[in-house]
């Protein structure tokens, strides 16, 4: 493992000493160098600095985590030691946590004996973060295969959690695990499905779960992971329409209707478009406001002495009042009229 020198003459001596990072890189335009000899130097020169800069990051990590904490020992307890120490050498504050996150994930993962150090050379930098964000059984495998040799990059680390999402989850009917298991259900299509279906009501969960195991295919699988995905869309977007709350609308049979005629996207689509008509009708409101209180206190301060101020509230003027115009091109032959009409209950809240 690599010491943290502790004096400058140390420090000089590390520094002193060659880093494997000169390499002899094939020659582009060199016609004689076979095409996948060219690709396996330009990977391996790609793999050796994967490694060195997974290494030097986990390492800046720990420094920072060191200089946070000293801080937070002896400094005055707001951070502000910490934050200048940051600024002097250009990082920001978020870069430098997620660097603490990663030494904290490989600390743990060395400390709990699931890693030794020489294995780490083996991880991409981005297999090494999803291996340290991923469940405990996910990372005994994925450390198992490392400490083996295997070259870990985050395909093989999404390929492994999909795995064991697949095989672990309680959604799943058992027809399509058994065929998982023996391979013929490729995995990678069964973990986006369990991610959906987490979202869902445990009602909608069992008429998806029936269809998948009716039908244990994969073009089955994708059909039910598209439908769990704007049923998730439709309940939450109509949970948050108000116009809906106000209406005697059935939206569960609203929805089977929806699920019958096959054009539960569409629905969807639909009831999430209102939610943010709704909230951008809201903001339109609140803003509108602002501009006609602003407006009344900019007219009161103005007089025959502000030409200027007064054209400007006269041309404004059209966006301050009960109707807004707004041009929807330069020569003003179409304009969009909105005229805005409120009760005192909304006047109050807006001013409020």
């Amino acid at each position: 493992m690599v010491q943290v020198p502790e004096s400058a003459s140390e420090l000089a001596a590390v520094l002193e000493e060659p880093v494997d990072l000169n390499f002899q890189l094939p020659d582009p335009d060199d016609e004689e160098i076979l095409e996948y000899d060219f690709q396996q130097q330009v990977d391996n020169a790609w793999l050796v600095c994967d490694r060195f800069d997974l290494q030097t990051e986990i390492w800046r990590g720990r420094i920072l985590r060191a200089v946070r904490d000293r801080e937070k020992r002896g400094g005055d307890g707001r951070g502000t030691g910490f934050l200048n120490w940051l600024k002097q050498r250009e990082i920001s504050k978020s870069q430098a946590y997620s660097l603490i996150e990663l030494a904290n994930s490989a600390d743990t993962l060395l400390a709990e004996g699931k890693l030794n150090p020489d294995a780490i050379r083996n991880f991409s930098k981005r297999a090494f973060v999803e291996t340290a964000k991923s469940s405990p059984e996910v990372q005994q495998m994925v450390t198992e295969a490392a400490q083996k040799g295997d070259r870990i990059t985050r395909r093989e680390v999404k390929q492994l959690a999909d795995e064991w999402t697949a095989m672990s989850s309680e959604l799943l009917p058992e027809e399509i695990k058994e065929k998982a298991a023996a391979g013929s259900m490729p995995a990678r299509h069964l973990a986006p499905l369990v991610k959906e279906m987490e979202k869902l009501p445990e009602s909608h969960i069992s008429a998806l779960r029936e269809e998948v195991a009716a039908n244990p295919d994969v073009d089955t699988v994708k059909q039910v992971t598209s439908d769990a995905r704007y049923l998730a869309k439709y309940l939450d977007a109509a949970a948050s329409v108000q116009t809906l709350n106000h209406a005697s609308v059935d939206m569960e049979m609203a929805l089977e209707e929806a699920l019958r005629l096959d054009c539960l996207n569409t629905a969807a689509d639909l009831v999430k478009q209102a939610s943010q008509l709704e909230q951008t009708i809201a903001k339109l409101y609140t803003t509108w406001k602002r501009v006609g209180n602003l407006s009344d206190r900019l007219y009161v301060d103005t007089g025959a002495s502000t030409p200027n101020l007064r054209s400007l509230l006269n041309c404004l003027d059209r966006l301050a009042g009960e109707t807004i115009e707004v041009p929807l091109d330069e020569d003003n032959e179409h304009v969009i009229r909105l005229k805005i009409m409120t009760d005192s209950g909304a006047d109050a809240d807006a001013d409020s």
